[in-house]
């Protein structure tokens, strides 16, 4: 079984574009249409890293991710947000967010990130 990707975003379509990319790239996804749902897939999926839109109704991206690090300890989790929104950004990086993207992203470049922080965190594991 590959790594666990939480994708968690508002929008039925970028949630299925991104499961489609990375399941063709060998990951288990589990997909949440909103911060309060990604919190509880969280905690009965344990993924290796998070995608997570800023902006979704129930809970927010911030107040997700919050609690995420919070009850789980230290989650990769790369913030999706929309052009412009960098208070946000910094927000989210405050709050332990590992990297931010912005919409509309280039998705090989969201890939190459993606791997970057699982092969990075995984580096620190063994060293």
């Amino acid at each position: 079984m590959g790594q666990r990707i939480l994708i968690a975003d508002d929008q039925k379509g970028i949630r299925r574009l991104l499961e489609e990319l990375f399941k063709r790239e060998g990951w288990e996804v589990i997909l949440a249409a909103d911060g309060r749902e990604a919190v509880a897939k969280t905690a009965e999926f344990k993924p290796d890293i998070v995608l997570m839109d800023m902006k979704m109704p129930n809970m927010n991206g911030i107040e997700a991710v919050k609690r995420i690090l919070t009850d789980y300890g230290d989650i990769n989790i790369i913030m999706m947000t929309a052009y412009g929104e960098m208070e946000v950004a910094k927000e989210a990086l405050k709050a332990g967010v590992k990297e931010c993207i912005t919409k509309p992203f280039d998705i090989f470049e969201l890939v190459e990130m993606v791997n970057d922080l699982v092969n990075k965190d995984c580096h620190q594991k063994i060293v």
